[in-house]
């Protein structure tokens, strides 16, 4: 991931300094912000707008466009919001420490969503220094960031991949973990266990909020329902790991978003680790008729080997979100593949 040493204000076309601040009558600065990091992304994307219409914070969208995938689908994602006069954003890397300092400064930042890291459990088996950099390092870089200008919350996107294999279906926060089957999914759990320390230590109230295979529209290109779906539109092969028979939670990115949103405010979140999926998990050959149904196409599947990389299940227990956060996922599967199908005939033509 390339460091920027600088931070620059993006938005239609232009950039200004960060320096520039604004002030209300009596010469403070007039709003605490929320950060979102990642917010170019999938699902930062979605939190910002939802936050948009459901509070009156100012958002702070920190993005540093890289090239995990084509970073024009990444400005695409946020252009709904560029003209927003509550948004401000930002390109710059959350794995510049001092950057991060002088942005909490700056921004008066009061809460924090990171959701930025880089993700994806098989490139991380080939490039493991990428993650260990920027989804510890740059979790590190934060948290100092916030040990150094207090916030009220902090919240870290974890992942299922943390419970690793081994560890007992469904997954439940307070049972023992596995061993992460990636290198993703170990990074995500030192991120976690970073978090919990400086909450230990610092005071910071952290807490690790853990999402189950999001999906919906502005879906990331590299994962498997965006190539299952483009493989169903063109007629060409699915690549299919396995059988067909591995189980995933997935889990609308609305649903996600509302979790994240309640946990912001929430009592009794700091210090935990909580699970935000749909807690009813589905085969991906299912998956794949799903999209048959949606498309009204049949699929070519080309079976391969399967991947250790891969957990032969994820599966969210949703006891401690239910309690904590009042969280009910509220998008069946079939709706939201459909939705799904719909946004994608739009998107790929």
């Amino acid at each position: 991931m390339q460091q920027i040493a600088y931070l620059s204000i993006v938005c239609s076309g232009y950039q200004v300094s960060l320096n520039s601040r604004n002030y209300d009558a009596l010469g403070k600065y007039a709003l605490m912000a929320i950060l979102i990091t990642g917010g170019a992304g999938f699902i930062g994307s979605h939190l910002t707008q939802i936050l948009l219409a459901q509070s009156n914070e100012k958002l702070i969208s920190l993005d540093n466009f890289n090239d995990y995938y084509d970073p024009a689908l990444k400005r695409e994602n946020v252009k709904q919001v560029a003209n927003e006069e509550r948004v401000t954003l930002i390109e710059g890397d959350f794995c510049d420490g001092e950057a991060m300092k002088r942005l909490f400064d700056e921004h008066d930042i009061d809460q924090v969503v990171h959701l930025g890291a880089y993700a994806g459990v098989r490139i991380s088996v080939e490039q493991p220094h990428k993650y260990q950099h920027a989804n510890v390092g740059g979790t590190l870089s934060l948290l100092e960031a916030a040990r150094h200008h207090p916030v009220k919350r902090f919240l870290l996107a974890s992942s299922s991949t943390v419970y690793g294999k081994g560890a007992g279906i469904p997954f439940a926060e307070d049972a023992p973990l596995g061993i992460p089957a990636s290198p993703y999914g170990a990074t995500k759990r030192a991120a976690e266990l970073l978090c919990l320390t400086y909450h230990q230590l610092h005071g910071i109230p952290t807490a690790c909020l853990r999402p189950f295979s999001v999906y919906g529209p502005r879906l990331r290109p590299d994962l498997a329902l965006t190539i299952f779906a483009k493989a169903v539109h063109e007629g060409t092969p699915i690549p299919l790991f396995g059988d067909g028979s591995i189980r995933r939670d997935f889990t609308h990115v609305s649903d996600i978003c509302q979790g994240f949103i309640a946990a912001l405010t929430a009592e009794g979140v700091v210090g935990q680790e909580i699970n935000i999926g749909h807690s009813d998990p589905i085969e991906m050959r299912k998956l794949i008729e799903l999209l048959e149904k949606s498309f009204g196409k049949k699929a070519v599947i080309n079976y391969l080997p399967e991947r250790p990389e891969d957990l032969p299940v994820t599966y969210a227990n949703l006891n401690k979100a239910e309690k904590l956060l009042g969280y009910s996922p509220k998008v069946l599967i079939e709706d939201g593949i459909q939705e799904y199908v719909d946004w994608f005939r739009t998107w790929h033509r």
